[in-house]
């Protein structure tokens, strides 16, 4: 049998082609397109997706960068005033005031003078201050004393304590802490106490006189100097 019979008799055994096949036939090539379509949604939202986050990615970033450089910057500005606090402590007094009161032993005449000089102080610096000695005329009050040769001072100082009253002024001096204020009070005595007239023994060496004016310095321990001049009554 040739090949064209073989041919022609499968032709003829062939069914008709049915309505349904011919029409899912031809549904398949919709179905293909309706395919594509739906791809073509969904790599469009895939895009616009991926869009989105990469816009919205850098944003985030920046916040949280900006926000963690504030704080960072923050705690160094708290950390940095602190060890600037400690190393920029500074000591500052001010005599605020200072005058002198006279008293006179009737009996010893010029003699018998003697000044009490009240002097009021205030710590306006940001570090404690010590005044540890007090100079009159730049000589150190140690080296007034009485007789010239003695080993008592004709010049003594006190400060007045927390329960108001005078305090003779130790080695350590006294201290004031920032903000706050001290009254020292400077005796001057021409002659000893209970010194009887005439008793040259008893004068103190002082050759102050009313209305003479003194350079009184408090010196603090930590070198600086505060001087007043004061007139005497």
């Amino acid at each position: 049998m040739s090949m064209i019979s073989r041919i022609l008799g499968k032709l003829r055994i062939r069914e008709e082609p049915r309505l349904e096949d011919i029409e899912a036939e031809v549904r398949k090539p919709m179905e293909w397109l309706d395919e594509m379509e739906s791809n073509e949604m969904v790599n469009e939202k895939q895009e616009e997706t991926l869009k989105i986050r990469s816009a919205v990615s850098p944003v985030i970033a920046t916040v949280i960068l900006v926000a963690v450089t504030i704080t960072v910057a923050v705690a160094v500005a708290f950390w940095m005033s602190s060890i600037a606090g400690q190393y920029t402590q500074f000591e500052k007094v001010e005599i605020q005031s200072g005058f002198a009161t006279k008293t006179i032993v009737t009996d010893l005449g010029d003699d018998g003078l003697s000044w009490v000089i009240t002097i009021k102080l205030k710590n306006t610096g940001s570090a404690p201050s010590t005044i540890i000695s007090c100079f009159v005329n730049e000589k150190p009050i140690e080296e007034y004393l009485i007789g010239g040769t003695g080993t008592v001072s004709a010049i003594t100082w006190e400060y007045v304590n927390a329960a108001g009253n005078p305090q003779l002024m130790t080695a350590d001096g006294v201290t004031l802490e920032s903000g706050t204020s001290a009254t020292l009070l400077v005796t001057i005595a021409k002659s000893e106490a209970g010194a009887a007239a005439g008793d040259a023994a008893t004068l103190t060496g002082i050759t102050f006189t009313s209305g003479t004016t003194i350079n009184v310095k408090l010196h603090s321990a930590s070198g600086m100097d505060y001087i007043r001049l004061i007139q005497l009554g």
